[in-house]
């Protein structure tokens, strides 16, 4: 048997929600995790459900929300929902921004959003709306940007670096700075949804995407975001998340990977209480990082990518250089069974 190290911050109740507000986007992004629909689908959980369920979050002591989808705002009444956390909670937007104009922008900024965090997949028209699959996405979405920017919001850009973009990522940086983004997030690709179906065309290797962080050269007064070492976290210890359906999930990097129960049913902490959640939530490993660890206070990277390669949830993380021992992130191995 495996002899496990590690171990993270214990927490009886979590920190941080994301809610994964919808499955539906006015886009067809290539690298999609939510492999998302033109159309809502019915089964997606009402607005009031979402404002009894934020009240349950913060019973439970939880200081900060990210919504995000799909696009949460192809469903107008998210604005319901952003209404009823902001003041109670950090609430955090994850958006395409193509659907924010002057007069979003000043709604969302009068509820009280905290931040509005843009995809952009690319720093030029011809990779961004290749690989969102819509023609005049990067403008409306930078059109977007300025618009949140107008009305006083802060923005932080989000970049999935993939085989498409990867030469375009200072460019991403510069385009921040330009468009007054004080940060910008350099984001791992994660095998979910349509990325997955894309692995083989869109995956770089470890040596591909360190090669292209290591290059990067933040402008002043813009702040580079990355998970890769020594950023790796294992983030179960403070998470939860809750997909559209009211399925609660551990973390939306899970969403294929795992299900904690129903929280319209079963009360949300229940859930929080499941055996598994609980197990990566302890944080025990079979190999972890010494200089993520120091960084980050948590042991062995993600566990959505350990599993998704390995099959074992107490696995190494093939995305940190200290722990891939040699695995080709370009081959993804089969879905392992989900519980």
């Amino acid at each position: 048997m495996t002899s496990l190290v590690g171990g993270s911050p214990p927490l009886h109740r979590p920190m941080k929600v994301t809610i994964g507000y919808t499955q539906s986007c006015n886009l067809d992004c290539r690298v999609c995790y939510a492999d998302c629909t033109r159309d809502p689908s019915p089964r997606e959980l009402p607005a009031a459900t979402w404002v009894r369920l934020l009240d349950e979050f913060f019973e439970a002591g939880v200081i900060s929300i990210m919504i995000e989808g799909g696009e949460p705002l192809h469903r107008p009444d998210i604005l319901d929902v952003i209404a009823h956390a902001a003041p109670r909670a950090m609430t955090r937007l994850r958006t395409n921004a193509t659907l924010i104009d002057d007069a979003m922008a000043a709604r969302l900024k009068r509820i009280g959003l905290g931040d509005v965090m843009v995809d952009l997949l690319g720093a030029t028209p011809a990779t961004h709306d290749a690989l969102t699959g819509v023609p005049g996405s990067f403008a409306r979405s930078i059109d977007g940007i300025r618009a949140a920017r107008r009305a006083g919001l802060p923005a932080t850009v989000l970049v999935i670096m993939n085989r498409g973009n990867y030469r375009e990522l200072q460019q991403v940086l510069d385009l921040a700075k330009v468009e007054g983004v004080e940060a910008v997030g350099v984001l791992r690709p994660y095998p979910l949804g349509r990325m997955r179906r894309n692995w083989d065309e869109l995956s770089l290797s470890l040596p591909e995407m360190m090669e292209a962080i290591a290059a990067l050269r933040p402008p002043e007064g813009v702040r580079l975001m990355q998970s890769w070492h020594p950023n790796d976290a294992n983030c179960c210890w403070q998470m939860a998340a809750v997909n559209a359906y009211g399925r609660s999930i551990g973390c939306m990097y899970l969403r294929d990977y795992v299900d904690y129960g129903d929280v319209t049913v079963t009360p949300f902490l229940e859930t929080w209480e499941h055996p598994l959640y609980r197990r990566l939530r302890a944080g025990n490993v079979e190999k972890s990082c010494s200089g993520c660890a120091s960084t980050q206070h948590t042991h062995g990277g993600c566990r959505s990518t350990a599993y998704a390669f390995h099959g074992r949830w107490d696995a190494p993380d093939p995305f940190d250089s200290g722990l891939n021992d040699g695995v080709d992130l370009r081959v993804l191995p089969a879905l392992p069974n989900a519980i």
